[in-house]
Formats: C-alpha cells, sequence, structure tokens
C-alpha cells in the first residue's frame, strides 16, 4: 500500500515539474514571435488613412480600351509658302521638301483572240523645294521635272511625259500677309519631241522640239499675297516673257510665235498674275491649281495668254498613289486653239523633307473599327 502511494506522488511531482519547464519555454518563444510580429506587420491603427503607391506595371504588348476615338494624323505633303513658314516654331532657315513618283505599266500577250501589242511604259516624275528663310527675307528654289515613255512592238518608242520647270522666288514680308515678290522661272524640256500623227516612225530630222527649243523664261517683280498656305496669289505689274527657240530647224515664223525666220529668242514685256489654290477634298485626296495670266503691253494687251495646271493627288498609302493632272493653255501667237494636255497615273510614291510626323508611340494599340 505504502509503495503505490508513493509511486502515484512521485509520478504528479515529475509531470508538474516538467510542466513548468514547458511553460517558460512557450513565454520565451511567445514573446520571440511577438517582437518579429511588431517589426514586419503594419500598424492595423492607421488603415484608416492609408498611403497607396501607384505602381504602373511595364507590358510589351498592351491593348488599350479608350471612351474616345484616337486616330493618328495623315502623312501628307505642306507647301512651302512664306505663311507656312511664318507658321513653324522651329528655328531654322533652310527647309527642304521632295517628292518622287514613278509609274510602271506592261502588258504582253500570246494567242489573244481579241489582239494586242506587247508594251511597257514608264513615269516618272519629281517636286522638289528649297527654301530659305531669315526674318522678313524668304527665298524658294522649286524644281517639277518629268519623263515617261512607251515602248510597243511594231511601233517606235514614244515619249509621253517631258517637262522641265525651275522656278526661283524672292519675297520680303511687308506685314499683314503681303510680300514684295521677285522672281524667275525657266519652263523646257529634255528630249526631242515628234508628231506621230504625221511621222509614225520618226526620225531626229523630223523633230518639232527639244531642249531649249521652246524654253520659255519669266522674269519680273511685284508683290505677292499669302493670307493661308493653301491660297497665294503673285502679281508682277513688270514682268518679262522670252521665249527661245535654239534650233536652227525650228526657228521659223509662226513657230512658237517667232515673228521672222532665223529668229531664236521672242521677248515680250508685260503683267503676270499667278494663283496657287489647293483644295482638301478628302483626308487623302487633294486638288492642286494653278492659273498663269499675261498680258503684253507693247502688241496687243487684250490677247492675254491664259495657261492652267490641274493636278488630283490620291493617297492610297504612304507609298502607293494617284496622280491625275491637266493642262491648258491659249496663246494667240503659237496657236489660235486651245492647247490640252492630260495624264494618269498609278504607282509608288515617296516624300521626303518637311512633313507631318506621326506621334511615336511605343505601345501597340488596337484602335476600334469605325463607320
Amino acid at each position: 500500500m505504502m509503495t503505490r502511494v508513493f509511486t502515484w506522488f512521485l509520478l504528479c511531482s515529475s509531470v508538474w515539474v516538467f510542466s513548468q519547464h514547458d511553460t517558460e519555454y512557450r513565454k520565451t518563444i511567445d514573446s520571440i514571435n511577438q517582437a518579429k510580429w511588431n517589426v514586419f506587420m503594419p500598424n492595423l491603427d492607421s488603415l484608416d488613412n492609408p498611403h497607396m503607391i501607384d505602381v504602373t506595371p511595364q507590358f510589351q504588348d498592351t491593348i488599350v480600351v479608350r471612351d474616345e476615338v484616337v486616330l493618328p494624323p495623315v502623312l501628307e505633303q505642306l507647301p512651302l509658302t512664306p505663311f507656312s513658314l511664318n507658321q513653324k516654331k522651329e528655328e531654322k532657315r533652310w527647309y527642304f521638301f521632295g517628292q518622287n513618283n514613278l509609274v510602271i505599266n506592261q502588258a504582253s500577250f500570246s494567242n489573244w483572240n481579241s489582239g494586242g501589242n506587247d508594251n511597257i511604259g514608264v513615269l516618272s516624275k519629281i517636286n522638289y523645294n528649297l527654301s530659305y528663310k531669315n526674318g522678313k527675307h524668304y527665298l524658294e528654289n522649286i524644281l517639277q521635272a518629268g519623263y515617261g515613255w512607251t515602248a510597243s512592238t511594231g511601233q517606235s518608242n514614244r515619249k509621253t511625259e517631258d517637262f522641265l520647270n525651275y522656278m526661283m522666288n524672292y519675297g520680303y514680308d511687308l506685314g499683314r500677309y503681303y510680300y514684295v515678290s521677285s522672281g524667275f522661272q525657266l519652263v523646257t524640256q529634255f528630249a526631242p519631241g515628234y508628231n506621230y500623227a504625221e511621222t509614225p516612225d520618226p526620225v531626229y530630222a523630223d523633230r518639232i522640239s527639244k531642249f531649249m527649243a521652246p524654253g520659255y523664261i519669266n522674269a519680273g517683280i511685284g508683290f505677292s499675297y499669302n493670307p493661308e498656305e493653301n491660297f497665294q496669289i503673285i502679281l508682277r505689274p513688270a514682268n518679262g516673257k522670252f521665249t527661245v527657240v535654239s534650233d536652227p530647224l525650228l526657228q521659223k515664223a509662226g513657230r512658237y510665235g517667232l515673228e521672222k525666220d532665223g529668229q531664236s529668242v521672242r521677248s515680250e514685256l508685260g503683267a503676270m498674275m499667278n494663283i496657287l489654290y489647293r483644295i482638301k477634298i478628302y483626308k487623302d485626296i487633294t486638288l492642286d491649281n494653278q492659273l498663269n495670266f499675261f498680258s503684253n503691253y507693247i502688241e496687243h494687251p487684250e490677247r492675254v495668254d491664259i495657261a492652267y495646271n490641274g493636278v488630283l493627288n490620291i493617297k492610297f498609302n504612304k507609298f502607293i498613289s494617284t496622280v491625275v493632272s491637266i493642262d491648258l493653255m491659249y496663246d494667240h501667237d503659237q496657236i489660235q486653239r486651245l492647247q490640252r494636255k492630260q495624264t494618269l497615273g498609278i504607282g509608288f510614291s515617296y516624300s521626303l523633307g518637311e512633313k507631318v510626323q506621326e506621334k511615336n508611340n511605343s505601345r501597340k494599340v488596337i484602335k476600334p473599327f469605325v463607320k
């Protein structure tokens, strides 16, 4: 009996002793955990006024959905007139714009019942403008040129386009969009021309024109009015017009207004007016109009020479466009009938220099469909 009581007492004492040691260990562990909680966990009492940090994730590809439709600006050529140069924010003196067009046509036939001749045609045009601005002084240089030909089976190669037009104009700003204007212009062609209706297979002796035969030179002084970049009027009350025929074969009376055989230059003094008007029909369709008048002071001032040039530009994208041009001219001294020339070209176009630039956006944006 005494042995059982002693054993039970010893067991209870051991349990009590070990439980006391375990409590001390738990207190130590709990104090360590509490210290870590105080260091790493936020103060719950401060969450009623939290400080939020905006972290913007950076993704390589992002889909952006906007409340409003955002469309990029359309690349288009800007006329380098004094008005447009005055509107530019950057300060520089030289401005350049160039446009290049190339059209290639080709057709081939083999056992084709409807018939047809193999042919290939090429048409190329350039339009460069180099302008200088220094304070109220302006100087522009414009070079326009074009050449085209076609080759068909059974026919000689034929020109379809040939012109060279160089203009240099000086202007001084008088205020309120008025400018003192003086300038020089040369218009001619590159290669010999023929009348294919009269000479279907011509030789060089059949030529009716060539370089500087004829060549037209205009030089004068006056003023210009340029209230916006798409409209300009140039009036020169003192303007000399010179018709140059450098080929002796073509120096015959009545040809190109020459008054006698062997005459190489015909001089006229009169007034010249030039009107330029650019119409934006749609965002990628523009119509450039240029109308020129000249009246000879010395001989028959009522016989006004009239020349019109219209160019319709239709841009499909940055590189492909359609150009339709028409030229109308009436010069009583040359031929007392209306002269007309029309061309149509669909091909490649590339512009460089002054133009509207799209904003650079590193994100790829999927734009919504717009009717």
